[in-house]
């Protein structure tokens, strides 16, 4: 049995991976064979520190043993669990770990700038790590089944998906990501420019691969269900409807074949692509829609 630790509980992914990986006051359904999380620390937060104490007590509930200090998980664990809400600290948190040899689940966003993302993406490859992130709704059941056809031509998409905002999680960057990681899913890497339009209800965001087909995310405030509408070569758009029951469970799973294989589901390049996209369409965003490049 692989053996997790968590580190940041200001978020519910860190009780509800947990009651997955502990098959523990969840339904059968939802557990997640081959790991278990032993260990946790619930950390700090500039997003949500209300939320600590909640899901600290939750963890002692699902019977984690607790540390106070990140350092103290080291020598306890087989992988980690980096969840802090807050992307822009993902590179301090997650190299205590790399250095120690410890391999890495990051959870979304990866990182807020794309220099963070290199930093812990260099690190991993330095100690010949595995290290993956992704958004859950990559893993989403309908979309994984939509991607099955092989000999379905996609030629642009539309995603959409809730886009509440966080100054430390700028733009896309806080939950817009989810939306951005179904729109990678169905396009694939290459996007080389985007273009954002921001209003109070909406991020529009529009890019354009480098093989020519053009697809975006929409990014509503007020919040609302996941999909996306596919282009194939005749032209036709295909919903997509995504639920999130299963998700959680579905990411679980490939982060077990990670630590069991020792290799990441996802290149963890298309993970820096996904942060360019998104820093580049801050950029276009305060500069009034005007083109800009992904710079990697």
């Amino acid at each position: 049995m692989i053996k997790l630790g968590i580190l940041d509980f200001d978020t519910s992914h860190a009780e509800e991976f947990t009651k997955r990986f502990n098959r523990n006051a969840i339904a059968e359904d939802q557990w997640v064979e081959g790991a278990e999380v032993v260990i946790g620390c619930p950390g700090q937060s500039q997003i949500s520190p209300d939320l600590v104490p909640k899901y600290t007590e939750g963890m002692k509930k699902l019977g984690v043993a607790l540390v106070d200090k990140p350092e103290d998980l080291i020598g306890k664990v087989d992988g980690m669990l980096i969840e802090a809400v807050d992307g822009s600290v993902h590179w301090e948190r997650v190299r205590p770990f790399l250095e120690a040899g410890i391999p890495c689940f990051v959870d979304k966003p990866f990182a807020c700038s794309v220099a963070d993302a290199k930093k812990i993406i260099d690190l991993s490859e330095k100690k010949k790590l595995p290290l993956f992130s992704s958004s859950s709704l990559r893993y989403a059941p309908e979309l994984v089944e939509f991607q099955k056809d092989k000999k379905r031509q996609v030629i642009g998409a539309i995603s959409y998906g809730p886009c509440s905002q966080h100054p430390r999680n700028p733009g896309l960057y806080h939950y817009g990501i989810h939306a951005v990681e179904i729109l990678y899913t169905l396009m694939g890497p290459g996007c080389k420019q985007v273009e954002t339009v921001t209003t109070k209800e909406v991020d529009m965001v529009t890019g354009t691969w480098a093989d020519g087909r053009v697809a975006s995310v929409r990014g509503i405030r007020p919040g609302g269900s996941y999909g996306a509408f596919v282009f194939n070569e005749k032209g036709t758009a295909l919903p997509v409807a995504i639920s999130t029951k299963y998700i959680y469970r579905e990411l679980l799973k490939q982060i077990v074949e990670m630590f069991k294989t020792g290799k990441s589901p996802l290149d963890p390049l298309i993970t820096l692509e996904i942060v360019a996209f998104i820093e580049a369409s801050n950029k276009s965003s305060v500069n009034h829609g005007m083109p800009e490049t992904l710079k990697i």
